[in-house]
């Protein structure tokens, strides 16, 4: 694991052994973090798979307890192999810290990879390690294995496919609303509700396994920049149009409260961003196959539309009218 150095209190490698060398004591081809580069393990028959987040205080997270930055920071990466029906194995990781950090904070930091890594069974490969004058950058690479030939990806929808997503949609954006002080007439339990939601988000790694290995979904994504927008990703990608029921996409108690309070309109939740929930297509005659994962895994799963021939997205309320959405979704630039 490279490095430069960062903080006036201990040095990078003191920093590297005391905190992230222990994230790969047991960790074959990661050498204890003292090689410049890991070999990552692969047997016949399996492909790897890779994606990389970044995370910038100010811009992707606020004032968060350390150890939620690191969870969530692991987690939106594990949520990207989710979405190919990947199983995750490891990580790199490259941190970028000020020059004023406190050490408690990356001690902090480093504890919730720690358990992380007991959760989801990854461990830490490498990285590097420097300073910045600027604001605290975190960036993961994290690594899945997936056997065969198949994989989920973005371009196989075909027209008549069956649109559904996983869990809930618009609790971690309201979530970011909250610590905004934006919903402070809520009560504080779903207040902490929806803040727990955005920065603890659960990557659905079952499901996306269970998709691809049953051979239900054909194309699939993690919704992270507003399920509209994702979407948009999907039809695309795969030269379609889509038709979406908007009384049929999934909102938990705590958002309807949200809505409530604030007179906003349902289709809000569509462009907030921050699900981290999956987003499938499936042939109609998976509808059985859908409904049984759901029950094995103890996981809602609600089907909101339909791919149909040509191109763009209408989205629909329940008397059948057609809804104009604002914007799509979270852009970075």
């Amino acid at each position: 694991m490279s490095s430069e150095r960062t903080t006036g209190q201990a040095g990078e490698f003191e920093l590297i052994e005391r905190y992230f060398a222990p994230l790969a004591a047991k960790t074959e081809g990661a050498f204890g973090l003292h090689n410049d580069a890991a070999v990552l393990p692969l047997v016949a028959g399996e492909r790897l798979v890779a994606t990389v987040d970044t995370m910038i205080k100010g811009r992707h997270f606020l004032d968060c307890p350390p150890d939620l930055v690191a969870r969530k920071l692991l987690r939106v990466n594990l949520s990207d192999l989710a979405a190919m029906g990947a199983r995750p194995f490891g990580y790199l990781l490259a941190s970028a810290w000020p020059l004023d950090v406190e050490e408690s904070w990356i001690a902090a930091f480093a504890e919730g990879l720690a358990a992380d890594q007991a959760i989801y069974g990854v461990a830490l490969y490498g990285g590097d390690t420097t300073a910045t004058p600027g604001p605290m950058t975190l960036s993961l690479t994290a690594f899945g294995r997936l056997g065969g030939a198949a994989a989920l990806d973005r371009g196989s929808v075909r027209p008549g496919d069956d649109f559904y997503v996983t869990g809930t949609i618009g609790d971690g954006y309201l979530g970011l609303r909250v610590l905004r002080g934006e919903l402070e007439g809520l009560p504080a339990e779903t207040q902490a509700a929806l803040v727990a939601r955005y920065r603890l988000p659960e990557p659905r790694l079952l499901a996306g396994q269970a998709l691809l290995a049953e051979g239900i979904a054909r194309s699939a994504l993690d919704v992270s920049d507003g399920l509209a927008a994702d979407l948009g990703h999907l039809l695309e990608a795969s030269g379609v149009a889509a038709e979406i029921d908007l009384a049929s996409v999934p909102m938990s108690a705590a958002a309807a409260q949200s809505l409530a309070l604030g007179g906003d309109p349902p289709e809000l939740l569509l462009t907030g961003g921050d699900d981290y929930e999956l987003l499938f297509a499936s042939d109609p005659s998976q509808r059985d196959a859908v409904a049984a994962l759901s029950q094995r895994l103890g996981l809602p799963i609600a089907r909101i539309g339909r791919a149909r021939a040509g191109s763009g997205l209408s989205l629909r309320d329940a008397a059948g009218a057609e809804v104009v959405l604002g914007k799509p979704g979270w852009t970075h630039f």
